[in-house]
């Protein structure tokens, strides 16, 4: 049976979802939300078969409606998500779940409450440079994990309801907290605001994990290029992920250094070596869209219950990082203890 889905938001990442949801063959597109008088008549043209409002209430009661699709800014997803679950829809909402964690967890437990499908589109999670790069690491073949440095920079799109954080990290934290099963012990982060103030156009984090993993972001809209890289660091091999290279994104290289209990550091030559430089594997990354996949995602627990990649207190968690690194940022770059904030 098919899945009625009403989708609220027409901006950057709406029309996007309602093609792919509009495309499956399990379910049917019914309803697109937008305050926007000119974003809905630029819909309605894409999709002359679905409903057009401004009310959200008109699709919520909507007996066909099995589920909303939340694309609006972050400052809108906890009223909009409870407002739907309590009227018994599933829901699907962009990334961050809530603007605050006590609010994230209120909505994770009306989920549970209620026996309602709660998913975050955390899209990266459904990567298949994300996922293959996953695979690496927890078969061994990195060896240690040491670090993590993960790059996200563009020119825009600015936002004025959250910082580079909310905003950008976000995408970050989740593919960290998925890659090592667990979410940072302590976090420190710094930032900038030029263009809001009060709203921090760059951000600088340092988060711990267990297991002495170090990982490191860089999230700005303020950058003259886009660049969506990832570097792994393990005792044995390292890892890249470039998400603009659509044809080879991830490479392992056989590089490292020997002999680290006597390295000779008093000279250049002595350290180089040390230095082991093997092959570059490059391997095969399936092609595909990783928002098609969470859609299906999204759609098949509806259909058959069980788990998915990022349900509801996946990211609740992402959402106590960021609010770890907001206290940090308050706090001059000082640690903050995670565990005290969730």
């Amino acid at each position: 049976m098919m899945s009625g889905i009403a989708i609220v938001g027409a901006g950057h990442w709406g029309p996007h979802l309602a093609r792919n949801f509009n495309d499956h063959l399990d379910s049917q597109l019914l309803w697109l939300i937008d305050s926007d008088e000119t974003r809905r008549k630029t819909m309605g043209e894409r999709f002359p078969s679905v409903a057009l409002s401004d009310d959200i209430m008109e699709s919520l009661d909507d007996d066909r409606v099995d589920a909303m699709v939340i694309a609006t800014p972050t400052t809108t997803h906890y009223e909009l998500v409870l407002e739907s679950m309590r009227r018994g829809k599933h829901v699907l909402v962009e990334k961050p779940l809530s603007h605050s964690l006590a609010t994230a967890k209120e909505l994770c437990r009306l989920s549970d409450d209620a026996g309602l499908v709660l998913m975050v589109g955390h899209v990266f999670l459904f990567n298949k440079a994300i996922t293959t790069s996953r695979e690496y690491m927890t078969s061994g073949e990195l060896g240690r994990l040491r670090y993590i440095s993960m790059t996200r920079t563009n020119l825009g799109p600015v936002r004025t309801d959250v910082n580079a954080a909310w905003d950008l990290a976000s995408h970050d934290i989740s593919v960290a907290n998925y890659w090592l099963d667990s979410i940072p012990l302590r976090v420190s982060a710094s930032g900038g605001s030029w263009l809001n103030e009060g709203i921090e156009d760059i951000v600088v984090a340092t988060m711990r994990y267990p297991r002495d993993v170090l990982v490191h972001i860089e999230a700005s809209w303020l950058n003259p290029r886009k660049r969506r890289l990832i570097s792994v660091v393990g005792s044995d091999r390292m890892l890249t992920v470039d998400d603009m290279d659509l044809t080879e994104p991830v490479r392992i290289y056989n590089k490292g250094v020997v002999g680290e209990d006597s390295l000779m550091a008093d000279t250049f030559a002595g350290f180089r070596s040390q230095i082991r430089e093997g092959e570059v594997l490059i391997p095969h990354v399936t092609s595909g869209e990783p928002l098609r996949d969470e859609c299906d995602s999204f759609l098949r627990r509806i259909r058959r219950g069980g788990e998915t990649t990022s349900d509801g207190w996946a990211g609740a968690e992402v959402v106590s990082v960021l609010e770890a690194m907001d206290l940090s940022m308050a706090a001059d770059g000082a640690e903050v203890d995670v565990e005290a904030v969730r």
